[in-house]
């Protein structure tokens, strides 16, 4: 069976695209010049291919590059990790609007969908 490439993908190893799907939320300063994405993913398989606790942050890939944080942190469950949350920061209109490109192609690419609150 042919493998269907996706068009955006994360990935907390290299070569590796996580699976998981996360929640994503947003933040934007007043002016809407600077922000943050916050990312949580349950039980992503990162988790369970990582021997020596080797992840060092988090890449968001698409057609355009690569958009990168190394603001990640696995959250535990009775001694387990059971999490990774990250934290994506921007600083400029422009820097949110490249990942607001990546943020839907990864929405499209993985059936999700948007909403504002």
């Amino acid at each position: 069976m042919a493998e269907t490439k996706k068009i955006a993908a994360i990935s907390f190893l290299d070569g590796i695209e996580e699976p998981s799907i996360p929640e994503i939320r947003l933040t934007r300063s007043r002016d809407g010049r600077t922000g943050q994405a916050f990312f949580t993913f349950e039980d992503p398989q990162a988790l369970s291919a990582v021997k020596d606790g080797s992840i060092k942050g988090m890449k968001m890939i698409d057609e355009e590059g690569v958009l990168s944080t190394r603001e990640v942190k696995a959250r535990f469950l009775n001694g387990t990790p059971s999490a990774i949350e990250a934290t994506y920061v921007w600083k400029s209109q422009t820097d949110f609007e490249r990942f607001m490109r990546f943020a839907k192609r990864y929405a499209s690419s993985h059936g999700m969908g948007y909403s504002e609150k």
